[in-house]
């Protein structure tokens, strides 16, 4: 298990984040600080009424608080300023994973990552913000393409394996048979090889 920080993740406070055995970090981050200029926009000019003081605030909470973590087996989310909501999804259980931008994420790289499940309804979990979300994406779905392709490897030596050890049980109960048909055809010939022998020889003793 691992938590050191990547190039990508340097800064990110992953405390909150307990992965199982085995399990390490690929990737992690959090919303892009330029998505704060819009509230600094609006709220400066609010900040004489305090109001704007509050809308900056909020968001800057909001954003310094949330977390995206890529680990060898899931993705997570962590939100929340006072309380925490902690968010996992295996990477078994993904079924799309799509990125978008609006027009200011484009000119200024960031946009969100979206994540559906297989059974689920819609969008399960979006990395909202993010830089380069394309790149995250990308990550994302290569990781879940080789554990696939991992565990697809390791299902199909249990097959093969199970394949050759029925064959096994096939051949040896073959064998077993063939001897012990082998063998009672034996003793059949030597009781009749007995049997003719004995008829003979009292023949012989009659006829003197």
């Amino acid at each position: 298990m691992s938590t050191e920080p990547t190039d990508d993740d340097v800064g990110v406070d992953l405390e909150w984040l307990s992965l199982d055995d085995g399990e390490d970090v690929i990737w992690a981050g959090g919303p892009d600080r330029r998505t704060l200029i819009p509230a600094f926009a609006i709220g400066i000019p609010l900040s004489i009424v305090l109001i704007g003081l509050v809308i900056i605030a909020s968001e800057y909470l909001r954003v310094t608080n949330t977390h995206y973590v890529v680990t060898t087996r899931a993705l997570y989310k962590k939100t929340g300023v006072l309380s925490r909501d902690v968010k996992r999804i295996e990477h078994a259980k993904v079924q799309d994973i799509s990125y978008s931008q609006s027009a200011l994420g484009t000119h200024f790289g960031y946009g969100s990552v979206e994540v559906s499940t297989a059974g689920g309804s819609g969008v399960e979990m979006a990395f909202t913000s993010v830089p380069d979300p394309k790149a995250v994406q990308q990550r994302i779905s290569e990781r879940i393409k080789r554990e696939r392709g991992e565990s697809g490897d390791e299902r199909t030596k249990d097959d093969v394996l199970e394949e050759i050890l029925t064959e096994l049980r096939a051949i040896r109960t073959a064998v077993e048979g063939s001897a012990s048909a082998r063998s009672n055809t034996e003793t059949r010939t030597t009781n009749q090889r007995s049997d003719g022998s004995q008829s003979y020889e009292y023949d012989e003793d009659r006829s003197i």
